[in-house]
């Protein structure tokens, strides 16, 4: 056979993303091994069509399946991110809740006080519709009954049940709703959603979540069957408010993971396809930028508040201000003063820097009220072509800081002559006052920035800014600029979110509070994690968990990830030696002459230099950079040591013990990351030597004893 007889290879099966926004649903197709993006389609979202939003989910499916000449068969994983959780509470479109306290005796008091959860407010003037009644003993069934009527009477279509102390002790819960499943009504017990103590919080979190549970099952089921109509065969999996994904299945028992998921989409893609692995991820739309942090390769998560009150719901760290690329300049006392927080798509205005130059022939400057209410300092132009407004995307272009075929992109010299007349109203050139609006604008972005970077501890040296959005222009350059720190906009920064969706990794969150707890517990903890996403997709060769103990609030807490498959990326695409040698010189801040290679593994390589400090012992910084040329992991004084599996036990003992710190806060082990196979397996969340080195050795437990380990500890200071 001859060379121009070979059939053609095959192209790589994709990953498809689709993230249902309020106005639009945007979906993209990824290539499954370069992670290259290969088409983007927008639909509009079919809230009003019979089929609800299932039926742009598969529009846009299927317009992406043409526009790439795939077919269904070729889809090898399928997400979809939506904000209808988020809508439906922010709206009061919620189910009307039964709850089922239970208890006996003084016990019953506080439970029987969950009645005034129905005093949440979900919109002004509109509280949550929550009935409640109360079972003494939950194996009397006839009580259990008598209770789902009552509040099915007074109109609950979902049960909820709530028992103290019941992530100890499930069975009363479980009982209640064995007892009630003949009705045929959605339900839940308060221990499913979340294991911490706290009745009130717990059951407050299970009630929210119970709310938008018919409507989201309702939705789920839609999908299901219009995706499996469409042929794909692939797991269909669903963006979690914590920067993963679960499936569908997952996502019918607990709904709430998906409400604040929209910002999550975004940062999961800064992470996935931007591979930032420390620093700020800024995703800035027409109106608002929502800010969050990635520390170490990780999202930043904390609980979440919803409606006002605090909750168990672990969510994206996401904090909010009101700049974005269309937000209006504001000028008093012949300055830009603020910026925003109206923007000109609220006003009902035209950027002027995208206006036609006859458009602007004799452009006047002049100030306005945008809405009843706002300050009447808002600057616009009023030009022959109508009334334009003057943004931060017209600076950012005026001044140069829009890459050319960005998405916010138009004509500089456009922007120039929209900014001229505010120039001459301040007195200054248009450089000035372009400068003048951004400072303004990007102040506020600023200052949320740096108290997340204080708050997360961020090490500027490696830290960087990188911008998502359709507006992501108007605001990241300037402020990398401004802070001096390196930033850069995203790769098709205006569909980051459905790349996101697309490259999320299954991601399961096992919380529990033990005091003392002992090796065991926190090693069945783990399992329980890594469990939960195997069960859900994820390949176990791939999984990897992250342990973390709190010893002030006894909270054990486990984080798994993992893909979908195996990801095998092309080996053309791979930096070479030199490249990756270059990257861990930038990282470290020195001279490529002064940084040895300490370790390396298939995927990983231990980057090492020496920092001489004048009467004080040398540090030594590290770094690992994967084959892409990325920073995985930063440490800035740690020890390094190459083993074996079977070698390994008895090596991490010695080097914990001689890195354990003793002080007046105790004794603390050090941090340990593992670099076994593709993975990076981090303890540095236990501060204990027992459970870190139990740990350690349930790590290393399914591997062959010559496979080579890498171990990286940092002395805690």
């Amino acid at each position: 056979m001859t060379e121009e007889q070979h059939d053609p290879p095959r192209p790589h099966r994709i990953r498809v993303g689709i993230d249902v926004g309020g106005t639009f649903t945007d979906a993209v197709a990824v290539d499954s091994a370069t992670l290259e993006l290969v088409a983007q389609v927008k639909v509009p979202t079919s809230h009003h069509h019979e089929d609800g939003v299932a039926h742009g989910i598969v529009e846009a499916l299927d317009r992406l399946l043409k526009d790439v000449g795939r077919a269904p068969e070729d889809v090898a994983f399928l997400a979809h991110g939506t904000t209808q959780a988020t809508n439906a509470l922010l709206e009061g479109d919620v189910a009307p809740v039964g709850l089922i306290g239970i208890g006996t005796g003084p016990g019953a008091l506080p439970t029987k006080r969950l009645a005034a959860l129905a005093n949440l407010e979900l919109t002004p003037g509109k509280r949550l519709p929550l009935h409640y009644a109360h079972v003494d003993d939950p194996d009397d069934t006839a009580a259990v009954h008598a209770a789902v009527d009552r509040l099915t009477s007074a109109g609950a279509q979902v049960l909820v049940a709530s028992e103290p102390f019941s992530v100890d002790v499930p069975d009363g819960e479980e009982a209640v709703l064995d007892a009630a499943r003949g009705h045929g009504l959605p339900m839940t017990a308060a221990h499913k959603i979340t294991s911490l103590y706290g009745l009130r919080k717990r059951t407050r979190t299970a009630v929210v979540n119970a709310a938008i549970l018919p409507k989201m099952l309702a939705t789920a089921d839609l999908v299901d069957r219009s995706i499996a109509a469409a042929g794909v065969t692939a797991p269909l999996m669903v963006m979690r408010c914590d920067g993963g994904v679960m499936s569908l299945d997952e996502m019918r028992g607990r709904p709430l993971l998906t409400v604040l998921s929209g910002p999550a989409a975004g940062v999961a893609g800064a992470l996935m396809r931007e591979r930032v692995s420390e620093g700020v991820f800024l995703e800035t739309g027409g109106t608002s930028t929502d800010i969050s942090v990635v520390r170490r390769g990780k999202v930043a998560v904390r609980h979440a508040t919803i409606l006002g009150r605090s909750s168990y719901l672990s969510a994206l760290d996401v904090r909010t201000v009101g700049v974005g690329g269309g937000s209006m300049a504001r000028i008093s006392g012949g300055k830009v003063h603020a910026v925003g927080p109206r923007s000109a798509h609220i006003a009902g205005l035209p950027y002027a820097c995208y206006a036609d130059p006859a458009d602007l022939a004799g452009a006047r400057l002049v100030t306005v009220r945008p809405l009843e209410g706002d300050p009447d300092d808002y600057a616009v132009l009023d030009a022959a072509g109508g009334r334009f407004a003057l943004t931060m995307t017209c600076a950012a272009n005026a001044l140069g800081r829009v890459p050319e075929g960005d998405f916010a992109a138009c004509d500089p010299e456009a922007a120039r002559a929209a900014l001229q007349p505010l120039a001459d109203a301040l007195g200054t050139d248009v450089a000035g006052a372009a400068t003048q609006l951004l400072d303004a604008g990007v102040k506020q972005v600023k200052d949320v920035t740096e108290a997340m970077m204080r708050d997360y501890r961020l090490d500027r040296d490696t830290a960087v800014l990188v911008g998502g959005g359709g507006g992501a222009a108007s605001v990241t350059p300037h402020l990398a600029a401004d802070t001096g720190l390196p930033g850069r906009i995203a790769r098709n920064s205006e569909v980051i979110s459905p790349i996101g969706v697309a490259l999320a990794l299954v991601r399961e969150q096992v919380e529990r509070i033990i005091p003392g707890a002992t090796q065991e517990q926190i090693l069945g903890v783990r399992n329980e994690a890594e469990a939960a996403v195997v069960a859900q997709g994820a390949a176990p060769a791939a999984v990897e968990v992250e342990v973390t103990v709190d010893p002030r609030t006894n909270t054990v807490r486990a984080v798994a990830t993992g893909a979908t498959e195996l990801r095998t990326q092309d080996r053309s695409r791979r930096t070479d030696d030199t490249e990756r040698l270059e990257a861990a010189a930038a990282s470290l801040k020195a001279d490529p002459s002064a940084v040895r290679i300490l370790a390396a593994t298939p995927t990983h390589t231990v980057y090492g230099s020496e920092h001489h400090r004048r009467f004080r012992r040398t540090r030594h910084p590290v770094r690992v950079l994967d084959a892409d040329g990325v920073v995985r992991l930063h440490a800035a004084d740690a020890t390094v040591a190459t083993t074996t599996v079977g070698q390994a036990p008895e090596l991490l003992a010695d080097l914990v013990r001689d890195a354990t710190s003793y002080g007046d806060g105790g004794v603390r082990a050090p941090a340990l990351r593992l670099l076994l196979g593709t993975r990076i397996a981090d303890l540095s969340g236990i501060l204990e030597a027992g459970p870190l080195l139990a740990l350690a050795r349930g790590e290393l437990r399914s591997r062959a004893a010559d496979e080579p380990v890498v171990a990286v500890v940092e002395a805690r200071t």
